[in-house]
């Protein structure tokens, strides 16, 4: 029988997330939403293999009806309550509910919360932990989340012990990482199979190539360069078991040590002066990475840049993809040398 799942996506690579799930098999997408995907997956398909969502759901019930006014609540209880939990329980430390909804309502996400929580925790024989007063559940809890778009709701579990976009390689962290699932966007963006290498100037804790590779495989030579020595360090931790795949060092991203066409793909999240302040020949505007991208970029690859002001210039324009990130809303721009 398959399962219904829910995959949740940063806003604006829901597409993204649609595109892997059905090229990796998993499942068949029935629908998209803000910052969702609704799939239906075989028996035995491995959910927690997604890589370009925040995390995955298996979706306990559909909720129609899901109005404006404080009804709905009443509604959200009701369906929790009726839900068969059995199949479900497993041991843990209390459970804990996440809500979000699109558009204003005249109710509050902890009201959805503590609606749904409390009629969940009875059956589930679970202590119910309210997030309302800045509580913080513990864990190992029992995870549920509850979102609404428009007059409908989905009431789901997750089935791993933690959110997806929290991936098990990143011990080590500097200002600036970028968050895995954008990462493996821009991987899956820059289709990285196939190519010789794989060039990140600006690579911070290494997670945009670490992405790649996951999406390529082995036997693709990953570069990394960033001005930071630290970010070269955590970049080196990060890459675990597969270190061999990669070379981290230290250099200016207005000076490439890599020759003329060297790079089939190109991958960077520039330091644009929010949480990384740009340095060395970057300190008085982005002009030589960009410059430097050009120059190392093979005929025929591509460049995936996350841009948060104007596109480069210079370069052809492929695709774009705004997204929202952090409180900003950069662009993901495949770029090619025009």
């Amino acid at each position: 029988m398959a399962t219904f799942a829910v995959a949740r996506a940063v806003r604006g690579i829901e597409p993204l997330v649609a595109m892997e799930i059905r090229r990796s098999r998993i499942g068949v997408v029935r629908g998209v939403r803000h910052r969702e995907v609704w799939f239906e997956a075989p028996p035995g398909a491995d959910l927690l293999s997604l890589r370009t969502a925040d995390d995955v759901l298996l979706a306990a019930a559909v909720v129609d009806g899901i109005g404006h006014d404080r009804s709905a609540l009443g509604r959200l209880a009701r369906a929790a309550r009726e839900l068969d939990t059995g199949p479900l329980a497993r041991a843990g430390n209390g459970l804990e509910v996440s809500a979000s909804f699109v558009g204003r309502r005249n109710y509050t996400r902890f009201e959805i919360e503590d609606a749904v929580g409390t009629e969940l925790a009875r059956p589930l024989r679970l202590p119910y932990h309210s997030r309302r007063d800045g509580g913080r559940p513990p864990l190992d809890a029992m995870s549920w989340r509850v979102t609404i778009e428009g007059d409908q709701a989905v009431i789901a579990v997750r089935p791993g012990r933690r959110p997806l976009h929290r991936r098990t390689y990143k011990t080590a962290s500097v200002r600036g990482t970028l968050h895995p699932p954008v990462a493996a966007a821009m991987a899956q963006l820059a289709r990285p199979a196939g190519a010789g290498t794989v060039l990140d100037p600006c690579c911070g804790a290494g997670t945009t190539l670490i992405e790649a590779r996951a999406v390529a495989g082995p036997g693709v030579r990953m570069l990394g360069f960033d001005h930071d020595p630290a970010a070269v360090a955590a970049a080196t931790a990060n890459s675990g078991e597969h270190r061999a795949s990669f070379a981290w060092a230290v250099a200016d991203g207005g000076r490439i040590p890599v020759a003329s066409g060297g790079a089939d793909r190109v991958l960077v999240n520039p330091p644009w002066g929010r949480q990384v302040p740009p340095a060395g020949r970057l300190a008085g505007g982005l002009a030589p990475l960009w410059r430097e991208v050009r120059r190392v970029l093979a005929p025929g690859g591509l460049a995936v840049a996350l841009v948060h002001d104007e596109i480069p210039r210079g370069f052809a324009v492929e695709e774009t993809i705004r997204v929202s990130l952090s409180g900003q809303h950069p662009v993901i721009a495949v770029l090619s040398v025009s």
